[in-house]
């Protein structure tokens, strides 16, 4: 396509992406999907979300260096949440803004976000939320839509610092202690409360009762978000107990 003007002052250039299209049935994005591009190179990562052969692409990308593109206009429905869900939301491309940030992730050793880069996307999601009025319990990782499927953008993401500058929704985790803990195989009562707890949150997680391998990957997803301290997947006491907390913040007064 041809450019286009840019959504947020904070773009630096716009460089267009093909791969984009109508948002569904009218829907306006009211959530904001942070991502890391996972590959060797930003630049690299910038011709793949440009390719139209790969059929991905995001509204903005941040390079180390703090600079920002803009790929895909807001009010389009760019390709870069794949198979996903949230709160029961599948076409989550549809109801999202997606910011891929500059970092080789997992594959490559999760180096850590430079400080530049962060103030730039807190900046740049404080004013797309400001425009879009998102919530902060909507502003989400890759990882939470679809957690059988991605990391991104990872345990090292500092998600505590972009809530103090009013950027998602951040409680202070539980410490890590000995004790009670649920874990694949285990069934009953207790699992099913977990369960509705992450499902209550917006995780795509069944009601069943059984510690399966989609609670398994939920748990882990919302460990890499929320309780990054340790991300293995079993719901121990640090883990349940600051769910419940976020649930907490999430439906009091002041969310």
């Amino acid at each position: 396509m041809s450019s286009f003007p840019p959504d947020s002052p904070l773009v630096d250039d716009v460089v267009p992406s093909p791969n984009h299209e109508a948002r569904a049935a009218g829907a306006r994005p009211d959530m904001l999907l942070l991502h890391y591009t996972g590959m060797s190179s930003t630049q690299a990562a910038l011709e793949r979300l440009c390719d139209p052969g790969a059929q991905v692409s995001s509204h903005y990308l941040v390079f180390e260096d703090g600079r920002v593109l803009q790929l895909v206009p807001e009010a389009r429905r760019a390709y870069h949440a794949g198979v996903s869900s949230w709160e029961g939301i599948s076409d989550v491309n549809s109801r999202s803004i997606g910011i891929e940030i500059g970092n080789t992730g997992h594959d490559f050793g999760c180096p850590a976000y430079p400080d530049t880069q962060i103030a730039t996307v807190t900046a740049l999601c404080q004013d797309i939320i400001g425009r879009w009025s998102i919530a902060p319990g909507r502003v989400l990782g890759h990882s939470d839509v679809a957690p059988g499927r991605k990391r991104d953008p990872g345990e090292t993401f500092p998600w505590r610092r972009l809530a103090e500058a009013g950027v998602g929704l951040w409680v202070e985790p539980e410490p890590i202690i000995d004790g009670t803990t649920l874990a694949p195989g285990h069934n009953g009562p207790a699992v099913a409360d977990l369960q509705r707890a992450l499902a209550d949150y917006g995780y795509g997680v069944a009601v069943t009762g059984r510690y399966d391998e989609t609670t398994k990957e939920v748990v882990t997803a919302f460990q890499r978000h929320f309780r990054p301290a340790r991300v293995d997947g079993v719901a121990d006491a640090s883990t349940v107990r600051t769910l419940r907390k976020l649930l907490a913040k999430k439906d009091g007064p002041s969310s």
